[in-house]
């Protein structure tokens, strides 16, 4: 009998003890920069197999979209971590004296694509600048197209507006139109019947890391534990997305976007891994989110001499290295 107890006894503790570690794990939301998709996917894994709450965080990802404008909602305190783009967001915070930084740097290389007609002439990257017609969104002209003018000869009176439909590109086999390599090269070939020739920015020289954390230096300050726990259960969502068992990952990002299809999402996790936009270069030895400051240097630089961002910004205020390069995950790789 008193044996009996003490097994009990121990039972009713342990269970006491993992009640109150859950309930200890801090709440904490991720604001993406657009609708649910694949390229997300490591996030929605953390979440759906318990990768975040394993190091003490309850995620909620709260997506993007047309009408969200989510870094407003970080600098005010609303959101605790946000998807940055490209690091021109964070230049741009320097300059204008905001204390945000990236943590980590999730795609090594930018999904932007430029994309052409197969046989039309335009089959290799140096004969882009050839084509009749840039079809490039506002965005696009304002950064690296910019780039591509500066540096690469490019044409801007070229340019004509990308409305994100791929009509006027089908229309015109001498243009090139840009897009992400895990999207627009899958509408073309649905609405064209052929797959264009793509051409991956960050392969000829636009070296931004993508898909980075964004947060402020008051959550680092203060819960240096929180930054250091969602940046590695992100790591370790990403290798299990991309290398593992993602059905419960796809279903929570189906659920929160409805138009996204099952063959949508199987296209863009094979460009992903084809491409190696989460996984390639100093990953392979520092794991997903690897940042260094060589690249950094070397992407602000380009931007300087592009007039895109302006000169004498201290971009080491822009981000951190504290919470990669450690190769978090690099076990799971598969």
């Amino acid at each position: 009998m008193y044996g009996r107890q003490k097994i009990s006894v121990a039972v009713v503790a342990l269970l006491a003890a993992s009640t109150l570690g859950a309930a200890a794990n801090e709440k904490v939301t991720f604001g993406t920069n657009w609708l649910a998709e694949p390229e997300h996917g490591g996030y929605y894994q953390a979440v759906a197999d318990g990768t975040y709450a394993a190091c003490g965080l309850d995620v909620t990802i709260m997506q993007g979209g047309p009408q969200v404008s989510g870094r407003p909602m970080l600098l005010a305190g609303k959101i605790d971590f946000y998807m940055g783009g490209n690091l021109l967001s964070a230049f741009d915070a320097v300059q204008q004296g905001i204390p945000m930084r990236v943590v980590a740097a999730d795609f090594q290389k930018d999904p932007q694509v430029m994309m052409s007609h197969p046989g039309e002439g335009l089959d290799k990257w140096e004969d882009l600048k050839n084509a009749d017609q840039y079809i490039l969104g506002d965005e696009g002209v304002q950064t690296f197209f910019q780039w591509m003018v500066i540096e690469l000869g490019f044409d801007a009176a070229k340019r004509a507006p990308y409305t994100y439909n791929t009509a006027p590109f089908l229309a015109n086999k001498k243009s090139i139109q840009q897009g992400y390599v895990t999207s627009e090269p899958f509408a073309v070939k649905k609405e064209g019947g052929f797959v264009p020739n793509q051409f991956l920015l960050a392969d000829y020289g636009w070296d931004t890391y993508s898909t980075t954390i964004e947060v402020m230096q008051d959550t680092i300050d203060k819960k240096p534990e929180v930054v250091q726990c969602f940046v590695d259960g992100s790591a370790k969502g990403w290798y299990k997305y991309l290398y593992g068992d993602n059905k419960a990952a796809n279903e929570m990002i189906k659920k929160d976007n409805p138009d996204m299809s099952d063959e949508q999402i199987a296209f863009s996790i094979e460009q992903m891994k084809k491409f190696g936009l989460a996984d390639s270069g100093d990953t392979e030895k520092l794991g997903i989110g690897a940042m260094t400051d060589a690249r950094i240097q070397s992407f602000y630089d380009k931007m300087v001499k592009a007039k895109v961002t302006p000169a004498g910004i201290d971009i080491k205020k822009a981000y951190t290295l504290t919470f990669v390069n450690k190769g978090v995950g690099l076990d799971l790789k598969k």
